[in-house]
């Protein structure tokens, strides 16, 4: 029973032990003696105690042989241990501070990295991933033979589907709100169905080339026959045209879309309807 009991303890003795040495060496004036034991600690994965050393060390080692090592492994250090917005900051620190230093090329590419890591999912604000996107095109602008830029250019196009998709899904809510007056206004009652519409082309003009086309290209010519439902009589007659002209392009863009039936029903629907208004 003792000797389980002192096991247990030992574990807290070395950690109250490792804690004791690294008050001390955090106390030191002895900066020498302080970074190599900083560059140990992020050797061995112990990221926070050289992040917390390699910070203190920052203006010290300004302008000694040291100080760019210092400043990109502070980097390193807060990347690994995920805190990735300061990373970001770190790394843009050591490019202005040593823009044709030894780690400027990779600290460029480690500070579109860190924004990656700290983006969003596409429903929430995406100004971290407009700032990802831009410090990556910097990268591969300023280093068109970047060793990452294979890597660079494949972030490129997941940020901007992230983006695509924040569009989407602004769209798809305008859609679903449909005849919600509580978000029109004016008296024509279908402001939401033309929010989703303008909301959808802007995105297929800003990214023509997106996967996600079709679903864009579905809600414009849904919303487009559901405005010529809700609009006032002085408008059904051009929208419900509108609508019938969109479910043809659908139908030519898309034969095998699963909302094929839907186009042709619509089409018939529009068709009806003008000819009656024609008699």
């Amino acid at each position: 029973m003792r000797k389980q009991a002192i096991a247990a303890l030992l574990p807290l003795v070395l950690l109250s032990g490792c804690a004791k040495e690294f008050n001390n060496v955090y106390k030191s004036n002895d900066y020498k003696y302080k970074y190599e034991y900083a560059k140990e600690s992020f050797a061995l994965g112990k990221y926070q105690r050289a992040a917390t050393l390699l910070q203190d060390l920052i203006i010290p080692e300004k302008g000694s042989q040291d100080a760019q090592e210092c400043l990109y492994m502070l980097g390193m250090a807060e990347y690994m241990n995920m805190d990735y917005e300061t990373a970001s900051e770190t790394f843009k620190k050591y490019v202005q501070s040593y823009p044709r230093g030894e780690y400027a090329e990779i600290a460029k590419y480690y500070v579109g990295q860190s924004l990656y890591m700290s983006t969003p999912e596409p429903r929430l604000d995406q100004t971290q991933t407009v700032n990802a996107i831009n410090a990556f095109q910097e990268y591969l602008d300023l280093y068109p033979d970047a060793k990452y830029k294979e890597d660079a250019q494949n972030k490129l196009f997941a940020l901007q589907d992230k983006l695509v998709k924040k569009e989407l899904y602004s769209a798809e809510l305008y859609y679903n709100l449909g005849t919600y007056f509580g978000n029109c206004m004016g008296d024509d009652g279908g402001n939401n169905y033309e929010a989703c519409i303008v909301t959808s082309q802007n995105a297929l003009k800003d990214y023509p080339y997106t996967k996600l086309r079709e679903n864009f290209a579905t809600l414009i010519m849904k919303s487009k026959f559901h405005l010529a439902e809700q609009s006032v009589e002085s408008k059904k007659m051009e929208r419900y045209q509108d609508a019938e002209d969109e479910c043809y392009g659908f139908l030519n863009e898309y034969p095998d879309s699963k909302e094929k039936k839907t186009a042709e029903e619509y089409i018939e629907k529009c068709k009806k309807i003008t000819a009656n208004a024609k008699d």
